[in-house]
Parts: C-alpha cells; structure tokens; sequence
C-alpha cells in the first residue's frame, strides 16, 4: 500500500452508526484483528484481548450499559477490546483500535469507536463479558455494513498548515 492508499482510506474513515442488518462475515472480523495485533505497543507487550459479540441480546445489553452507544444495539458485531493493566495500556489500546478502524474501513464494513477506559459502566460490561479484573475496557467497537453508501461521506479538517508547529509552537 501506498500513502495516497492510506490516506484515501483514513479520509474514508467514518463513525458509522446507522447499519444495515447483514452480518459481517468472520473472514472479515479475522482480517480485522489480524490488523489489530499487529498494532505497536510499548516494549512490545501486546497486552490487547478482543472479544468479538454477535449475539444480538448481548449486543443489546451492552447498548443499555454504554450511555453513548446505544446503537449498538442494531449492530450485527462489536469488537471490545481490553488490555491488561501494563505501563502503556491505554496507547497500546488505542493503537489496535486505530487499526481495526482503518481495516474494517478498507473492507466497507461501518465501525464506531465508543470510549472504554474510566467510564462508569466499564465493570457492567467486564462482569457481562467475564473478563478478569486485570484486563481494562479500552474500547467498545460497533461494527456492520452501513445504512447507506453516503455514510462515508468526506468531512472537513483543519487545513494542515494551521496545526503544523515546525520546532515550537
């Protein structure tokens, strides 16, 4: 891949919420975190766990617990990601789910990140999903195919040359 490919596919990049019915196949979701593992994490300790949910009551469920992501409820996967308590958590966290992001999108499956780590309803989710105490929500990730072709629609930036600071700010 070249880095117009890449940047083709991060402008793409959407939080998709409004999805059709149709499962992602499991080939996808495997291509997907195979993306993931492969994400950078500090001195290497890759201490990312993926629980992928396609039941449509535990989907349901987990909408009723996460006060911004009740659409998850419609989606036919989730992806939640956890990590062990290390050092770098969260970054290492965050770089897998970049790339789960980023991978669905080069797949045209619709995803939506919604935020994990100190929420208040991080326990509910861990007890439901019986993850063990030393693992952290990074990330609830709502996957499927998107209601419509406009979802990935562009969207503004800043341009580059207002956040470029070269040496100071």
């Amino acid at each position: 891949m070249q880095i117009d490919e890449f940047l083709d596919l991060a402008r793409k990049r959407r939080s998709i919420r409004r999805l059709k019915p149709e499962p992602v196949p499991d080939e996808y979701v495997n291509k997907i975190l195979e993306a993931a593992r492969w994400a950078m994490s500090g001195a290497n300790a890759q201490p990312w766990e993926f629980i992928v949910i396609t039941e449509s009551s535990t989907l349901k469920k987990i909408a009723e617990y996460a006060e911004y992501g009740k659409f998850i409820a419609q989606a036919t996967a989730c992806i939640a990601v956890f990590c062990k308590e290390t050092k770098y958590y969260l970054e290492d966290g965050c770089a897998a789910v970049e790339n789960i992001l980023i991978a669905a999108t080069s797949l045209g499956i619709g995803t939506c990140w919604v935020a994990g780590d100190k929420k208040v309803y991080c326990p509910q989710i861990s007890n439901l999903l019986k993850v063990p105490s030393n693992y952290k929500l990074i990330a609830l990730i709502s996957m499927g195919y998107p209601l419509s072709d406009t979802e990935f629609r562009l969207t503004n930036r800043r341009p580059l040359d207002h956040i470029i600071h070269w040496e100071q700010f």
